[in-house]
């Protein structure tokens, strides 16, 4: 693997403030980010990716790339969950299994906004196709971790319970943002686009470090007590998501052109879910321990994705 690319991305001043959230809470600092502004960012963040992701959709031509993208993202959103809550039963309970499996089958919206953010230090372009494909693989994960719950849980679930599940995967607030804006975006004309540009463009890159900041705080709060849960779970946490990520970086490059878009693709792949997937897991496995799932996640899956990850995916996919 080419080190400068490592280097570049280590040194990315997003990232760096990630590093600096970890550092800040592991001296026990009292640096934080009120949970209003840290919200805020996270929605206009959503907001600012889709609108743009909108309107590179609306200047490009439908082909077979946006096709083959959105029903392999669509496919790893429900195969994942499937092979990982058996592994998962192994060692914990149903509930805990579903909802870690229904968690690594998701995605995670911040992960793929620092991954076009990556794109766009290197300079590789991506199709705005892309937006699409990750809200799309936002809910299926959602719908199969609470099947599986259904079907090997003690406690059944109602058809009724289920479909308001389903309900509140497709409806989830981050997913109606993402298509909502990325539509939008699409219907925008040129001039009005440039009217919200340095809104949706300009200062982008400021409020992704800001939002950084306040992950690595979260995230360094909870890596000590996720480690003492043992080597499963901090091996779980990377090697599954780092054959999700390689396993879609190699094979897409049978069907996707663009090395952006594998890129993509396949940090889809390897993310995992810690905002929508908790959120639907207190109504769906109220047992299930959120101290688990949710620091899986965020406090391993999600570092090792944006410092390691990244430029590990950006080679696969640039290879072929």
């Amino acid at each position: 693997m080419d080190l400068h690319l490592l280097i570049d991305n280590l040194t990315n001043p997003a990232l760096l403030f990630f590093l600096l959230g970890i550092i800040a809470s592991q001296l026990k600092s009292d640096l934080k980010i009120p949970a209003n502004s840290s919200k805020f960012i996270s929605l206009y963040l959503l907001f600012a990716i889709g609108f743009k992701g909108g309107q590179e959709l609306s200047h490009s031509a439908y082909n077979n790339e946006i096709t083959y993208a959105i029903i392999t993202g669509v496919l790893m959103a429900l195969i994942v969950p499937l092979y990982t809550f058996f592994i998962l039963k192994l060692k914990f309970t149903t509930e805990n299994a579903g909802a870690i499996a229904a968690a690594y089958g998701s995605v995670s919206a911040v992960t793929f906004v620092t991954a076009i953010s990556f794109l766009e230090m290197k300079g590789v372009s991506y199709g705005g196709h892309m937006v699409a494909v990750m809200a799309l693989m936002e809910a299926p994960s959602i719908i199969i971790g609470v099947l599986l719950l259904s079907v090997y849980s003690k406690g059944k679930k109602s058809t009724k319970e289920l479909l308001q599940l389903v309900k509140h995967a497709v409806t989830n607030g981050s997913v109606l943002l993402i298509l909502g804006s990325l539509v939008i975006g699409f219907i925008a004309s040129d001039a009005q686009a440039e009217g919200i540009k340095p809104f949706t463009t300009d200062i982008f890159k400021g409020f992704l470090s800001v939002f950084l900041l306040d992950m690595g705080i979260t995230s360094g709060k909870k890596i000590g007590a996720l480690l003492k849960k043992g080597w499963f779970v901090f091996l779980f946490s990377i090697i599954i998501p780092l054959i999700n990520g390689l396993f879609i970086a190699r094979i897409s490059c049978l069907f996707l052109d663009n090395t952006g878009n594998r890129f993509l693709l396949a940090i889809l792949a390897a993310s995992a879910s810690y905002i929508a997937v908790p959120a639907a897991m207190r109504i769906a496995a109220p047992k299930a321990n959120p101290s688990l799932y949710l620091p899986m996640a965020l406090a391993i899956t999600f570092p090792f994705n944006i410092t390691l990850g990244m430029p590990i995916y950006m080679y696969i996919a640039q290879m072929y």
